[in-house]
This record gives C-alpha cells, structure tokens and sequence, in this order.
C-alpha cells in the first residue's frame, strides 16, 4: 500500500509519501507563501527524489478540515485534480485528528489547537488507549475560554500543540488548573506524515471516497458568508 498525503489546512504545507508503515519522504514548510505556490512544486520534488511513479499509489489522503478556508480548498482542488487524472480514491482525514496523532501513545490527553479567529479554535480532546488514537471530544470550532473549562473538568494532564497554542499561550497559561505542557518544535503542527499514517488504517478500514465526491469540512461559515448574512439581516 502507498498513499500520497497532502496538508495544507494550516500554516504549514506539507506533502509525504508513505508506504506499508513507512514514511518515505516528507517535505514541509513552515513560510509565508502561499500554498497555492508550494503544494505541487513540493510533491514534483518528492517524486524525483524517491523516483515515484504517481501511477503506483493506492490513493491520495488529504487533511480534510477544519483549518484555513483557502488552505483548504488549495489541499482538496490539488488532491481531486490528482485523484480524477489517476483514476485513485481519497482519503479524507480530520486534520485535528492528525494533528493529535503526531504525539502518538503520550500520557494523558492531547488538545490540538488551530487559531480560528474571533477567540476561538479548531480543537478537539484525544487520549491513547492500549496504542490507538480515541476520541474524547470530536473536532469542533468554540472558544477558548470554552475549551479550557472542557479540560480543566475533565481533570488530566494535557499536552497541548498546533497553531493556536502561540496565539492564545498566555490565557492557557493564566487559567489552566490541570497540569499541561506544550508539544515541541518538531512536533507541533501539521505534518503529512502524520496524515498519511492515519490514512492508511483508513485505507484498510474502507473509508475512502471518490475524488468527485470529496468536500472539505469547514466546521463553519467563512467570513465571506458571514459578513454577507449580517448585512443582509441588518436589511431587514
């Protein structure tokens, strides 16, 4: 089995190749550029760097949301464009899922945070039980301030990581009533290796999708669609 993964639903654009258990190649960035100027020239390196054939793998897995809107629609117009010329099924994994799945088999329980403005996050709460990833609170949008009561009730210790934590660092700091610390550099955004690793026991599990049926899930509205349902209901 060998899946190509993509993420580019954050800050970060990262793209890997992964093979029976084994990450062959990842290629990630951390810059201000565009991921509609990164994605593509990013897997073209991949490829000639482990001579891939695009012909030979099994399926392409894509961070699925929430995260960015544009990021998003970049990772999944590139994974459908990819998976209509060859023919191959996609993968849809949460990219919060896959962000928690970085810290795989850590103690206590793993808050990914992903800054989605307005005070709050794209989070969710996941814990390691006998080396499988389990879902304490699904992928959500809610503040932050909503969060930390979440985990400080629960009562565990928490490792937190993702874009968020930098953002909203000092409120964590000020309120947390349980201890917590904060994932490292290596460890604390997306990776398309951790996306792919998923997507393979996904694979195995069936749960893929055609590239035609594919959507990102955004959680909630964009700005865009926000902005214009406020102006049309202050018409009223």
């Amino acid at each position: 089995m060998k899946i190509l993964a993509l993420d580019s639903s954050g800050l970060v654009a990262s793209v890997a190749v992964v093979e029976e258990d084994q990450l062959l190649a990842e290629y990630t960035v951390n810059y201000k550029k565009t991921h509609s100027q990164t994605l593509l020239p990013m897997l073209d390196e991949i490829a000639k760097m482990i001579e891939l054939d695009l012909e030979t793998i099994d399926a392409i897995a894509v961070a699925a949301g929430p995260g960015s809107f544009t990021g998003l629609r970049i990772g999944s117009a590139t994974a459908k464009g990819l998976g209509l010329a060859l023919k191959k099924p996609l993968i849809p994994v949460p990219t919060v899922d896959a962000l928690a799945y970085n810290l795989y088999d850590t103690t206590g329980v793993i808050c990914p945070m992903m800054d989605a403005r307005r005070k709050q996050v794209y989070t969710g709460i996941y814990r390691f039980e006998d080396h499988e990833l389990v879902t304490v609170s699904a992928q959500k949008a809610i503040a932050v301030e909503e969060l930390i009561q979440e985990l400080n009730t629960l009562g565990e210790a928490v490792t937190f990581l993702g874009d968020g934590v930098t953002v909203y660092q000092e409120m964590l700091k000020e309120n947390m009533q349980v201890p917590y610390s904060f994932a490292p550099a290596h460890l604390n955004k997306q990776r398309a290796g951790a996306v792919g690793a998923l997507a393979e026991k996904y694979y195995r599990e069936g749960k893929t999708v055609t590239a035609v049926e594919h959507q990102p899930e955004y959680l909630r509205v964009s700005q865009a669609e926000r902005e214009r349902a406020e102006r049309e209901a202050g018409k009223r």
